[in-house]
């Protein structure tokens, strides 16, 4: 089992959850963050002044998924979140060493 963290711009989050869905995942997490890059931000003007905004908006996206899906699920939240501009966001897999759904006791995949 993996987990796929996926930090992408806020706007394309409805396209990867349904890129996602297209693939039969059941259930992901969302959380907004903040965060910067390579870009490191950039400048605004609001009432005439400009001000550096050092943190930009992003979305964490975390789905736990079967090993077998972790390459399909990569490239269907990669491909969903793309725009080629900078700033479209990193894709992170981590081992999942135990999971358990807590209303019916079930582990690891058939938790998932």
């Amino acid at each position: 089992m993996k987990l796929v963290v996926a930090i992408v711009k806020p706007f394309k989050l409805d396209a990867v959850r349904e890129a996602l869905t297209g693939l039969g995942i059941q259930g992901l997490t969302v959380t907004e963050v903040k965060g910067y890059g390579r870009q490191k931000g950039h400048t605004e003007i609001y009432r005439g002044a400009e001000y550096a905004v050092s943190f930009l908006p992003k979305v964490k996206i975390e789905v736990a998924v079967d090993a077998d899906l972790v390459d399909q699920t990569v490239e269907a939240i990669a491909d969903a979140a793309k725009t080629g501009q900078i700033g479209d966001g990193k894709i992170f897999i981590q081992n999942i060493e135990k999971a358990v759904r807590i209303r019916t006791g079930e582990t690891d995949t058939d938790a998932l």
